[in-house]
């Protein structure tokens, strides 16, 4: 494998390009990937290494857009998990090798980042540029952890297909529910996230949960 060093500069003006706008999330996010690939022995994932590698991103902030566009991961391609932690941290895993990096945004980053740039018009502005020249260190926690992904979450066709018995909408991807003899998808069988309004797409009911507790 070529060691290839990461073209910080070039990365961040990718991900600027692809996420609208610079920001200090796009900088801690690019900084981050680049770490994580360096730890678990990715340089090209992109491109040779690109089938070796999926990220488990745990915010749905500017920093994961930054991630994608670094790594090349995303939830299309199942290569990139989200995982609604709500923390500023991601885990990167070589899946040739299996070995796996979590990173955590330090907290103290930030007030490390107003010492460096003490002149700043705002707290954001003198982030971004702080987050630019600290250290790896500086930024991030940085731990190695085991991480075991189940065959239905790799990357490939459907292993499965099925039909749920309550609103009649097929799930994939084995992410069905079996409750009380049923086949169920996850939003009749817990609540799902929406609220139907009207039935112009023929749906007969307002809520797949309300619709399995009439039929039960």
């Amino acid at each position: 494998m070529t060691n290839k060093p990461f073209d910080f500069n070039a990365l961040l003006h990718e991900s600027v390009r692809i996420h609208g706008h610079l920001c200090a999330g796009q900088v801690l996010g690019v900084r981050m990937s680049m770490l994580g690939l360096r730890e678990i022995g990715i340089s090209d994932p992109k491109g040779t290494d690109r089938k070796s590698l999926i990220v488990y991103v745990e915010m749905d902030r500017c920093a994961t857009d930054a991630v994608q566009s670094v790594t090349g991961c995303s939830l299309g391609h199942r290569t990139m998990k989200f995982m609604d932690y709500g923390k500023m941290a991601a885990t990167f895993l070589n899946t040739k090798t299996g070995k796996a990096m979590r990173l955590v945004a330090r907290e103290d980053s930030r007030d490390k980042a107003k010492e460096r740039f003490p002149e700043s018009e705002n707290k954001y502005a003198g982030q971004l540029e702080a987050y630019k020249v600290m250290s790896d260190e500086e930024l991030f926690d940085a731990m190695e952890v085991v991480v075991k992904v189940r065959p239905e979450d790799l990357p490939g066709r459907p292993m499965r297909r099925v039909q749920c018995d309550s609103c009649g909408e097929h799930v994939q991807d084995m992410r069905e529910v079996y409750q009380d003899g049923k086949v169920l998808c996850v939003a009749c069988a817990g609540g799902g996230y929406y609220t139907a309004v009207d039935s112009k797409f023929n749906i007969q009911n307002s809520n797949c949960a309300v619709r399995y507790a009439e039929k039960s």
